[in-house]
């Protein structure tokens, strides 16, 4: 049997001699025969291992010294078994002996593999971290802004734990691929089938990753942008993103890297969630020859590639797939009916759809067995809709309906979230904004948490915390997330579409499209009741942006949404707002390649009731040069934002009578900021200022001591402040001092043992940090101290005159998710 080793390389070679010479001892010694075969199956187990960590040691450049030890080891190894070839039969202390070797031998591989390469991998992935972390702030070489993030990763999340239906799928679609003449796969089934499952399955396959140096995958989702797709793959090769001039260019440089690319190997590009209207997309990838390219879509694309059709589950897989999701693992609770009645009705309804499966099976888990016979009533009555799609949507509808009386406030919930842009993070803290002033939860967010948090125990959202220190006296969302499969999207845009368009309470634009709605166009428009307004806009919205809004009449709109979702360099907020005198919450977020510049704020100084502004990947240098006075504005939330400081400079009016009511800013990820604007010292009404990631914010004004009713003041992951102003100690008020991946920081300033009111103070990732001053003794409040093992032995001198400090080192959790 031949093994696919690392050709040319040296311990590539060693191993490919050691395991022809046992090979060969098989065929000839067998007095030896067991003991070969045995060390045989051995190498067979650890050669992916071995092509693994020869990839690791490449890539990082070790030094060959780390190798020489395995090398060695396989050296003696086909020393000893070329002498065990000459070994006669009679001698049998002397076969005795040899069999001990062969038993050493293999012994000493094993522990090789199972204890000094984990560690050397450990090593190898801790400098991987390292790198991409100081590579953060060398980008520029690549092409890239400080905006890098936005390009996303080329590498396919890890699908499910639990799958069933895949193994034949999988097993066929990589007999395809290992065929030569076979280029183009499309993966079709409606949605919900497990597409995407498949895909990312196939991915992280053992043999796939053998077969491909390379693979590439790239969610597409209905906005196909072909020429982000394309700087994503330059990305992912580690080449500069150029700049294309338009997508014929962007293809013929792709196709330039690629060829260079297959001259060492195949590639695999996986292009998941492909929708209809993608042919010119997938025609213009169809010209690059040299790779392989794998789709995933409800549709089918003949002139692309094979069709590969994914069938449903079996009624053998669905029915364990419900049962994994409604049933208890250790079955207690459980009130499932008759086996036969839940697979004659729930099962078949679902028609096999896996989400479909999930979601109704996580809706009724731990539930009574009246639940569950309501549910297979509802499920029995949609028997003859003979759409497909018609079919999960009611499958989906009907774990909705598994919401009793009391969760309406879910149920609506749910519905918001289809305001959002398809397979797109939701920050929590936006809907938390949304929530607070349409359907009056609290403004902490506890609530609003809570009801996100339920919604995931049903299936009907992943909500990904990325931070996993969240205090507990103030509650902190910035690092939470919402993520929603695109079904569940549409069951929730669908509901919001059952009313005539005057009478609904959410009003969902999307203008993504080449074509606008038919009452847009109206030269007298309807006055609408909607509450919530989202209008998403793409390509051809973008391009006639400035000049083309209707006049819409939203006199009772409380939240408006605005997604910019391709590549314009400027918009306009809409004239339309000035008359929206009910609007509380304003979110605007592009998700171009690029950060647009927004104008046109002269339209916020009519909204006497905006309560909430969040501003995300936008530039906004002029949002102070009108004279606004913003006077019930409370929250301001700046994210990946630009040009803030030359925003709040040119202001021709004071920023306290711009914001006289302003009690809570965050700034986030906010790359250009170097210094915080002095007129944020003077608003002295703020209650809460969370500043993060801004890697170039290099100090605090010392005016921050002003800010005497402060209770919540957060520099998390600034890399550059190294100390906090001596005036903080003003800051009487202050309950929460958060000062989490401050790597600069050195010491505390003397003054922090005036902050009587300190319950919870968050230091985590500070390795500069080496003294604390003795006057953190007068801080009798403090409750928490949330940082490393080498901050808590600088407290623990302090511990027994703080009887009420409890001191927590929360295990480090690394959540790439959101990305």
């Amino acid at each position: 049997m031949a093994l696919e080793l690392v050709g040319g390389a040296a311990l590539g070679a060693v191993f490919e001699k050691l395991f022809a010479a046992v090979v060969d001892a098989s065929n000839k010694a067998t007095q030896f025969e067991s003991s070969l075969k045995k060390l045989e199956e051995t190498l067979k187990s650890i050669n992916p291992s071995i092509l693994e960590m020869k990839k690791l040691n490449d890539q990082l450049d070790r030094p060959k010294e780390d190798m020489e030890k395995l090398i060695q080891i396989l050296k003696d190894g086909e020393k000893l078994i070329h002498k065990c070839s000459k070994v006669s039969c009679c001698s049998y202390l002397t076969k005795w002996r040899y069999a001990n070797k062969i038993e050493a031998l293999e012994d000493s591989l094993l522990n090789f593999f199972q204890v000094e390469l984990q560690a050397q991998l450990g090593r190898n992935n801790v400098e991987i971290l390292v790198t991409l972390k100081s590579n953060r702030f060398s980008l520029s070489n690549r092409g890239v802004s400080d905006n890098f993030e936005n390009l996303g990763s080329c590498e396919a999340t890890d699908p499910p734990a639990f799958m069933v239906g895949l193994d034949v799928p999988l097993k066929e679609l990589k007999r395809w691929l290992f065929t030569d003449g076979e280029s183009r796969i499309v993966v079709s089934a409606p949605g919900g089938c497990g597409k995407t499952t498949l895909a990312k399955r196939l991915c992280h396959d053992q043999q796939v990753k053998e077969y491909f140096t390379d693979i590439c995958y790239v969610t597409v989702s209905k906005t196909c942008d072909l020429i982000g797709i394309i700087k994503k793959l330059f990305w992912h090769n580690d080449e500069q993103v150029p700049s294309f001039q338009n997508e014929e260019d962007a293809v013929n440089q792709l196709e330039r890297m690629l060829k260079k690319k297959v001259e060492s190997g195949r590639i695999l590009l996986v292009l998941d969630d492909v929708w209809s209207g993608s042919e010119s997309v997938l025609a213009k990838f169809k010209k690059i020859s040299g790779y392989k390219v794998l789709v995933t879509s409800r549709n089918e694309f003949p002139e692309f590639g094979s069709t590969y059709h994914l069938k449903l589950l079996s009624e053998e897989d669905a029915m364990t797939l419900f049962r994994h999701s409604a049933i208890p693992e250790d079955g207690s609770g459980s009130s499932m009916p008759s086996e036969d009645l839940v697979n004659t009705v729930i099962v078949r309804c679902c028609k096999g759809f896996p989400l479909a499966l999930e979601v109704v099976g996580r809706s009724l888990h731990g539930q009574p067995v009246e639940i569950w016979r309501s549910t297979l009533m509802k499920l029995s009555e949609g028997e003859s809709i003979v759409n497909s799609e018609d079919e999960l949507r009611n499958c989906l509808q009907s774990s909705l309906d598994a919401l009793d009386d009391k969760d309406i406030m879910l149920k609506e919930c749910f519905m918001d979230l289809g305001s959002f842009p398809e397979d797109q993070k939701i920050p929590a803290t936006a809907l938390i904004d949304m929530w607070a002033e349409l359907h009056k939860v609290d403004k902490g967010g506890i609530y609003a948490i809570s009801n996100l948090q339920k919604l995931c125990s049903r299936n009907l959202l992943n909500l990904v915390v990325t931070r996993n220190d969240a205090n507990e006296i103030d509650w902190c969302y910035n690092d939470a997330f919402v993520m929603q499969h695109d079904l569940l999207r549409d069951l929730a845009i669908y509901q919001s579409n059952q009313e005539p368009i005057e009478k609904r309470k959410r009003l969902i634009v999307d203008l993504t499209g080449n074509r606008l709605p038919e009452w847009w166009t109206k030269e007298m428009q309807p006055r609408l009741s909607a509450r919530l307004v989202s209008i998403s806009t793409g390509y051809f919205v973008d391009e006639m942006f400035s000049s083309s809004w209707c006049n819409m009449q939203l006199p009772e709109a409380e939240v408006l949404i605005l997604n910019f979702n391709q590549t314009e360099k400027k918009y306009e907020l809409p004239e339309f707002m000035k008359q929206m005198d009910e609007l509380k919450v304003l979110v605007v977020t592009s998700y171009g390649f690029c950060t647009a510049e927004l104008t046109n704020f002269s339209v916020l100084g009519s909204l006497s009731n905006l309560k909430r502004i969040r501003l995300e990947q936008v530039s906004i240098p002029t949002l102070c040069n009108t004279s606004i006075e913003l006077k019930n504005l409370e929250k301001l939330s700046l994210v990946m934002c630009h040009k803030i400081g030359q925003a709040f400079a040119s202001s021709t009016i004071q920023i306290p009578e711009m914001l006289p009511k302003l009690r809570e800013i965050n700034i986030d990820y906010c790359n250009d900021l170097v210094e915080l604007p002095e007129g944020f010292c003077d608003l002295v009404q703020l209650n809460k200022l969370s500043i993060g990631n801004c890697h170039k914010l290099s100090s605090l004004p010392e005016g921050i001591g002003k800010l005497t009713n402060l209770e919540v003041l957060r520099v998390s992951a600034c890399t550059l402040v190294s100390k906090l102003p001596d005036s903080m100690g003003s800051l009487h008020k202050l309950r929460v001092l958060d000062i989490t991946g401050c790597l600069r920081i050195r010491k505390m300033p003397k003054q922090i043992g005036e902050l009587r009111s300190l319950r919870e103070f968050h230091m985590r990732r500070c390795p500069g940090l080496c003294e604390l001053p003795s006057s953190v003794t007068d801080l009798v409040d403090l409750k928490r101290v949330i940082c490393d093992e080498e901050t808590a032995q600088l407290w623990e001198c302090y511990t027994h005159l703080l009887p009420d400090l409890t001191l927590s080192v929360p295990e480090e959790i690394i959540n790439l998710n959101w990305l």
